[in-house]
């Protein structure tokens, strides 16, 4: 009996709607996007045509006149147009590093702001979604020196797209994931970007199956995911952390100004550079073979060859410090750890992701100063969003202060102020006990109280500074330092009723710090058993 066959274009009807979960990484030189579907196995990186490199891979492009541009080019897009070697005001590129930073120095010459590329590549990477995917949730990552800032700009830029869910995850935790480690491990992760490097000591709390994910959930849609979610709460801890804004685009700096310290570094002589880093990082390549990249125009008229053996590579990184500046960052992260009880001889795994990791100097450096723990290497540029995936409503975070906070306190037995520590840098929030002080009056007749707080500089060993547009590792002197608070409240003060009298116990307060990363007090008043009203301070950092 012969079979019916469909009304003509009926076939198509034949293609599976798939609902799941979206994560984008966007990078520095290249967006990693990927998708995974409520009930596959395995994620699938996204052919996106025309503005994806390969599948997943988006190249982070834009060339636009201006933000509300209505046809920009994207990506691969950019590439293919011989556009990324021109240096033109319309062409914005290496823009990642600068959203959210607090003193942005980006001086390319850009009509567009770091923002306004990254909310056009993500609005353009929406558009071009496959047709047979339904995003229910949307997983996005975020750099750890700029987390909050970045998490602000990522709310405002994704309320118009139609997505039910959205969750945030810093790039550190999301590579844990990607590593596969079970529950309960304890991990140190170096992500080395096109702009930054981030260390951190992850440990993956309880569950069953596989490690617990990790998430920060957002607003969006006025939905409250904590609220509605009916999965109990795992959580998952940052034990300790710290990162440097230098990444692999700097490196490629560094290997063009080398070869030719006499010619203006082009984005074709730094695009050249690049490849020829990734041609030294193959594993089988012998340490003195020279590799040759050309940087050529789009017209060919100039011409520059590129020539290096690993060996090179290897003095001229070391040369600039940039072992050092890892083996400080390095050092910040395992005192952290430290402080939080975790050892370099308790971790499970030690993960290099990012496109910097593939380099061998990088690794071989990774792996001796972190034995014995296993060095794990899984695939460099999507481990992030592929971790990132993992991510399910109802996980509660719990991260740590980058900076830290102190209350002002009077001695009286000195007869001065001092800073009395209240929170730590790499001391995890949100909290699960409240910190509790007692405070006594210091004056006859005192009618009030003063909450003055401070937070300290972040105690980093180097900076990177730029020399005549050469990005330079430089050391700083390890001074600490205490600043005003940025997050205080301008009226935070309590009011003694009935008046204070010196050395006499006034007030109990609480400190805490909610999900939110705000700093709360309540307290009581021991003389009249009147409790403080719960107040917000402001958000650490």
């Amino acid at each position: 009996m012969a079979m019916d066959m469909p009304p003509e274009g009926e076939e198509k009807l034949q293609v599976f709607q798939q609902v799941g979960t979206l994560a984008i990484d966007l990078g520095n030189t290249t967006t990693v996007v990927a998708f995974q579907a409520e009930r596959a196995a395995s994620p699938q990186l996204l052919d996106l045509p025309p503005i994806s490199r390969r599948p997943g891979e988006v190249p982070s492009l834009i060339w636009a006149g201006q933000s509300n541009d209505p046809n920009p080019l994207v990506g691969q897009q950019v590439d293919e147009a011989g556009l990324v070697g021109q240096g033109h005001p319309s062409l914005s590129r290496d823009f990642k590093r600068w959203i959210g930073a607090p003193h942005p120095t980006k001086s390319d010459g850009s009509c567009l702001s770091p923002e306004q590329a990254g909310e056009i590549l993500l609005q353009q990477i929406w558009r071009r979604l496959p047709p047979h995917i339904e995003v229910r949730r949307l997983v996005l990552t975020a750099p750890v020196e700029s987390y909050r800032a970045y998490r602000t700009w990522l709310n405002q830029v994704c309320t118009t797209l139609p997505v039910e869910e959205i969750a945030l995850v810093d790039e550190p935790t999301a590579a844990a994931m990607g590593a596969g480690l079970p529950p309960g491990s304890k991990l140190l992760v170096m992500d080395i970007g096109g702009s930054t490097i981030d260390l951190s000591l992850v440990a993956l709390e309880g569950g069953e199956g596989r490690a617990a994910p990790i998430a920060q959930l957002l607003r969006f849609a006025g939905q409250d995911l904590q609220d509605s979610s009916k999965q109990a709460l795992r959580c998952a801890r940052v034990l300790g952390k710290a990162g440097l804004k230098l990444g692999g685009r700097d490196l490629d700096h560094w290997i063009a100004n080398h070869l030719y310290p006499d010619v203006p570094l082009s984005e074709t002589l730094l695009n050249a550079a690049e490849r020829l880093k990734c041609r030294l990082s193959q594993v089988d390549l012998r340490a003195e073979a020279t590799q040759l990249e050309i940087a050529a125009d789009s017209e060919g008229n100039e011409v520059l060859p590129l020539r290096l053996c690993r060996r090179e590579l290897e003095e001229l990184l070391i040369a600039r410090g940039f072992l050092n500046s890892l083996a400080s960052l390095l050092n910040e992260t395992l005192a952290r750890g430290r402080g939080n009880g975790c050892e370099l001889k308790d971790l499970q795994g030690v993960v290099a992701v990012g496109g910097g990791a593939q380099i061998p100097l990088v690794r071989s450096w990774l792996q001796q100063q972190t034995q014995p723990a296993p060095l794990l290497t899984p695939p460099p540029i999507e481990a992030v969003a592929v971790g990132a995936l993992q991510l399910t409503p109802g996980v509660k975070v719990q991260d740590v202060l980058h900076r830290g906070v102190s209350l002002r306190c009077w001695d009286q037995r000195g007869g001065q102020h001092h800073w009395h520590p209240l929170f730590l840098a790499g001391q995890p929030w949100p909290t699960t006990a409240p910190l509790e002080l007692v405070l006594a009056a210091s004056r006859i007749d005192q009618l009030e109280l003063e909450v003055v707080l401070a937070e300290p500089d972040i105690n980093e060993s180097h900076e990177v500074i730029y020399i005549d547009g050469m990005p330079t590792l430089q050391s700083k002197p390890a001074e600490r330092k205490l600043h005003p608070w940025p997050g205080t409240c301008p009226t935070a003060s309590l009011a003694l009723q009935p008046p204070g009298q010196p050395g006499q116990d006034c007030l109990r307060l609480q400190f805490s710090i909610d999900d939110d990363a705000q700093l709360q007090m309540e307290g009581l008043d021991l003389r009249s058993g009147e409790r403080l009203d719960k107040q917000k301070l402001g958000t650490v950092q």
